[in-house]
């Protein structure tokens, strides 16, 4: 991928094609203003060198997404109020995961600290969705768009036609929704939204990044790996099954991944998510310990 500039508004690529744990950014040239400081470590160091990087925003909590930050010592930090809580504390960061035994959490401080160098920032204030902000002549649309996380944002860049859309990336993997407060339903909602914005050029956090013509069936498609997830559980539950039989059965992943620590609890996650929903819908009963498909 290489970078593009749409006037002052610059897709910035991320290191291996901006899979986990890099994201692609967004740089606004003269406000100074970077979005998502997770993309290249030294392009991003060039740009705070030159141009210059005035404030950092956050489209949401996850450390794929500041990964970068602290390259960007005492410049301010601004996310929206509901996601900054697990960026100040890394035990609030655990806790919004939903991180549970003491075993997980000992792996996760691991693997965030020593191999991600993850830190705890608190945010010099919020992003306030709804709220527009004119700089330098660049109209920039706060939008909330819950779902993947409970304060997530994306950003539209109004004389640009330009759509920054975050972790709603429109990847083959499908969309992410294993937090704590993350949802099936708010993620459904937060996309079919973005499909209605204006824009002619679409950026997201991951893979791809940039889109010069209108998505069209990709949209559908990314929508579409929550039905095919759901369609392999309740195969999968035709005979029922323990938790940790479903968590075994890689629907998400498609295989085991290492860290095992850290896939395996997002696994679990996005299964039960599911399951929620299902026996919501009185497709999923729980018998003891045991999911069976209705």
């Amino acid at each position: 991928m290489e970078e593009k500039h749409f006037g002052p508004v610059w897709f910035i690529p991320g290191e291996n094609h901006g899979i986990y744990p890099f994201c692609n950014s967004v740089y606004i040239e003269g406000p100074g203003i970077l979005i998502d400081p997770a993309s290249d470590r030294k392009r991003l160091e060039q740009l705070r060198e030159g141009p210059g990087v005035n404030e950092i925003w956050l489209s949401h909590w996850h450390e794929d997404h500041f990964l970068y930050l602290s390259l960007f010592k005492n410049i301010p930090v601004y996310i929206s109020e509901k996601d900054a809580p697990p960026l100040s504390d890394l035990d609030t960061f655990m806790d919004a995961y939903g991180v549970g035994s003491e075993e997980e959490r000992e792996a996760w401080r691991v693997f965030l600290t020593e191999q991600l160098h993850v830190h705890p920032s608190k945010p010099t204030g919020f992003l306030k969705s709804g709220e527009t902000t004119q700089v330098d002549g660049i109209t920039i649309e706060k939008i909330s768009t819950p779902g993947h996380t409970p304060g997530h944002l994306a950003f539209f860049f109004k004389e640009q036609e330009l759509l920054f859309m975050g972790d709603y990336d429109l990847t083959r993997f499908g969309p992410w929704y294993a937090d704590v407060e993350s949802s099936i339903k708010d993620t459904l909602a937060s996309v079919e939204s973005l499909k209605k914005i204006p824009a002619k050029v679409w950026i997201t956090g991951h893979e791809t990044g940039l889109y010069e013509e209108e998505p069209g069936e990709l949209w559908d498609r990314y929508l579409n790996v929550i039905d095919v997830r759901e369609g392999k559980l309740l195969d999968f539950l035709a005979e029922p099954r323990t938790i940790e039989e479903i968590t075994g059965a890689w629907i998400i992943y498609g295989r085991p991944m290492e860290p095992k620590s850290f896939y395996e609890f997002g696994e679990r996650a996005h299964m039960k998510k599911h399951l929620e929903r299902l026996m919501k819908q009185g497709a999923v009963v729980m018998e003891g310990d045991r999911y069976r498909r209705v």
